[in-house]
């Protein structure tokens, strides 16, 4: 170990090490292949075995202070902020609790399967199988939701229209109220709950919290007699000895008291994180604008003195963490968010509650800091508008040119009026933060339902097609009229599949630790599942509106305009696939004779908007069960591929089975010729602040585009160009395509490339094929 600039009137426990510390421990994270780990799934069972018939809430909150209290813990070599969920980094642990059968069903492939493989060993499949699947069988909350769906949903899902989401885990995609926990420290919560209690006893929501809270604390106390045994253990005096007692004496403040340093408060952050991890074991647990609510620590640190160095070391300690959480998905489910998206998603920058761009020196340094991580997680965003300092622009690109598709960016200038036209105040929506990949929503005030289920448009375009092959004298009016019809069909149904898992969820699932971290649900005594948030919405997916605008626009000029083949015609070419020579001609004409979406036709883009708009108004039309609005969203993350498979051939030339267009908003891949401002133009005609829940925008280019200062400056005009078009999002894969197909070919040398996928950022090497072949195949643009 070696000092640093550290000032000699500064506590020892703040010097810093080598340059090549955080080297160091970033590699030995990924030493291990990943493991299951069934430490939390034996605690929680064990825990539910012992209150049998007490309320859910309690048992919940019992369960999880059992983990709390039992969990083996360790504290890794260097690390300076403890609070691991898995001794063996990057494990992934179950929750049979929710759903017992998928782990059963793919116990034996798990560890070869296609996506995200986990190592599970003999001594824990057995358990599993004899302890933990007998238990729980029968009495999950995926039997729970499965016994309430309703036949239309059940006939809307084998229509494969409609996925239901979140119904083998508990619900993530939300953000606590950091800023209120770093104010006030642990003990104000316990204080408030004591009160609460005394006010109302009879209310187990504040019961529930309580017993959390302090299992927190005594999870705090383990830590503390964790670092001082190691510190004792030391057998020569050591700067890691005087790391050690510091960590125990942080500890230990940090039980009750309020963080007063920049050290302390990312600790106390972080093992609150980790706490509500255990409690849910959900994905995005995200992290919400760490700049802001960080601000006035790091301040006061500088102030006292604290140097550079050590900052940087122990933001780079929390940077590291947030990527030994890796969860564990379905095999279906990978499909979906292939490649680990944890979800410790972070927006920098954007408004203040006073509508001046808010950018602060630790906004550069995170952003500065990525560029020594250069890891998928954290998933850092910046929120963009016509204010932001050209400086923090420029940094914004540099960061965006390391190739690893991080920061991406939100367009303030879209997601406050969105807000707005929901009902959220002007601060609150000023104050907006990015959960999950791209969702928007309300830090600290909003349970979301982010990702409760994917819309399938274009499968919704299929049936249309089939059920009108045989009226006589279709006309386009029909055939959309028709297909707006179907989509309002299946609107109604996805709502109601929606609030089957919501209510899953409020039965078997509430999380009283994460809700008295959000907003209103102390004053209204109930958990976030319960309604007791702020704001709650649920949010739904519509997926695959360029292939059913490049569809419809195809249509209508083939057959109604130009008159080139019959409606029945057609249709029954794609009833075979284009099989033959006749059927392949007819799919190249399609392709190439036809503009597509990302081209800047307006007419087609236009058919893009409406379509978009008429989903959105019509979810908007309806309330969810804790009296929220459902809200639309546009993104796919990486189910363009599996939900492909479901759709047939379409009139935009793709083939039966083939992926849609990746993203959400992204042109069909290598359909959009003209270059990335014309991609923009068309992204543009939507109206952007319906997609309230999210939309993504994929655009890839040669990195030779960001070259030098003057590539940053054509870059950040262009960023410039995407804010004034009111676009709500864009992200970026910075790579050319010899440096992928290479990785593809030899994944031996490029196992630390991280590229974007969809709304996050993955190992290229992690990806199977498909998604590698789709990023390979995304245009490469230049400026």
């Amino acid at each position: 170990m070696t000092t640093s600039t550290t000032t000699n009137d500064r506590p020892a426990f703040e010097t810093t090490r080598t340059n090549t510390h955080l080297e160091t421990m970033k590699a030995n994270l990924f030493r291990q292949k990943r493991q299951i780990s069934l430490e939390r799934a034996k605690l929680y069972t064990q825990s539910y075995q012992q209150t049998i018939g007490e309320p859910t809430i309690i048992r919940r909150a019992k369960a999880t202070a059992a983990i709390l209290d039992h969990v083996a813990i360790s504290i890794r070599p260097d690390e300076r902020l403890v609070g691991n969920r898995t001794i063996r980094p990057r494990s992934g642990i179950l929750s049979p609790e929710m759903d017992p059968y998928w782990i059963m069903s793919e116990i034996d492939t798990i560890d070869h399967r296609p996506q995200d493989q986990f190592e599970f060993t003999p001594e824990d499949k057995i358990y599993y199988q004899e302890v933990l699947l007998p238990y729980w069988s029968g009495h999950s909350m995926k039997d729970f939701i499965n016994a309430q769906i309703t036949p239309d949903v059940q006939q809307a899902q084998k229509d494969l229209v409609i996925k239901l989401n979140q119904t083998d885990k508990g619900q993530g995609h939300i953000i606590m109220d950091f800023e209120q926990i770093l104010q006030h420290g642990l003990g104000y919560f316990k204080q408030q709950l004591t009160e609460k209690i005394a006010q109302q006893p009879m209310n187990d929501f504040f019961k529930a919290a309580k017993i959390v809270f302090e299992a927190v604390t005594r999870h705090f106390d383990r830590y503390a007699d964790l670092a001082a045994r190691l510190a004792q253990a030391e057998t020569t005096p050591s700067y890691r000895q005087i790391e050690l007692t510091e960590m125990a004496a942080m500890c230990r403040r940090l039980r009750t008291a309020k963080p007063t340093t920049f050290y302390e408060a990312l600790q106390l952050l972080w093992l609150v994180s980790i706490a509500a991890q255990y409690e849910s074991n959900a994905s995005s647990l995200s992290l919400g604008r760490m700049d802001q609510y960080l601000y006035p620590f790091y301040q006061t640190s500088k102030a006292q003195g604290t140097s550079d160095e050590f900052i940087r070391e122990i933001l780079g300690d929390f940077y590291l963490k947030t990527n030994d959480v890796v969860l564990l998905r379905s095999a279906e489910s990978a499909k979906c968010f292939a490649g680990f998206p944890t979800g410790y998603t972070v927006a920098l920058g954007g408004y203040d509650k006073y509508g001046q761009y808010a950018v602060n020196p630790l906004s550069y340094e995170m952003l500065d800091l990525y560029e020594a991580i250069q890891l998928p997680q954290p998933n850092l965003s910046v929120r963009i508008n016509a204010q932001i300092p050209r400086r923090f622009l420029n940094k914004t690109c540099e960061t965006i040119r390391l190739g690893t598709g991080i920061p991406m960016l939100f367009n303030d200038e879209v997601c406050v009026p969105g807000f707005l036209s929901k009902g959220v105040t002007l601060d609150d929506a000023r104050d907006y933060a990015v959960v999950g990949c791209v969702e928007t929503t309300i830090p600290g005030k909003t349970y979301g339902l982010h990702d409760i289920a994917l819309f399938n448009l274009l499968r919704i375009f299929e049936l249309t097609l089939a059920a009108l092959k045989d009226v006589p004298e279709v006309t386009y009016d029909l055939l959309r009229q028709t297909l707006l019809a179907n989509i309002d069909h299946y609107v109604a149904i996805v709502t109601k599949g929606s609030d089957i898992v919501d209510l899953g969820h409020r039965t078997f699932a509430p999380t009283p630790f994460l809700s008295t971290l959000i907003s209103d649900c102390l004053a209204n005594g109930q958990d976030v599942t319960a309604g007791g948030a702020r704001y709650n919405f649920s949010g739904i997916q519509g997926i695959g509106e360029p292939n059913l605008a490049d569809a419809l626009y195809a249509v209508n000029q083939l057959v109604f305009v130009n008159h080139e083949m019959t409606f029945k015609a057609l249709v029954q070419q794609l009833d075979h696939n284009f099989a033959g020579s006749d059927g392949e001609a007819l799919r190249q004409h399609l392709i190439h004779d036809f503009d597509k979406y990302g081209n800047d036709n307006a007419e087609l883009d236009l058919e893009c908007a409406k379509i978009f708009r008429h989903f959105a108004l019509e979810l908007d039309k309806y309330k969810n069960i804790r009296g929220g609005a459902f809200n639309a969203g546009a993104y796919t993350v990486s189910a363009h591929i599996p939900l492909g498979h479901d759709v047939g051939a379409t009139p935009d030339g793709r083939k039966a089975h083939d992926q849609l267009a990746d993203g959400g908003l992204s042109p069909m891949v290598g359909r959009d010729h003209l270059g990335p401002t014309a991609v923009l133009k068309s992204v543009s005609k939507i109206d952007n602040t319906l997609a309230v829940n999210g939309s993504l925008l994929n655009l890839k280019f040669s990195p030779d585009t960001l070259k030098g200062d003057a590539g940053i400056r054509k870059f950040a005009d262009f960023l410039l160009a995407f804010t004034q078009l009111k676009i709500r999002h864009v992200q970026f894969n910075i790579q050319s395509k010899a440096t992928l197909l290479d990785a593809q070919k030899h994944p031996e040398n490029y196992a630390g490339l991280v590229v974007r996928v969809a709304g996050y950022s993955a190992f290229f090497v992690d990806l199977n094929k498909q998604i590698q072949d789709d990023i390979i195949a995304r245009a490469e643009h230049r400026l």
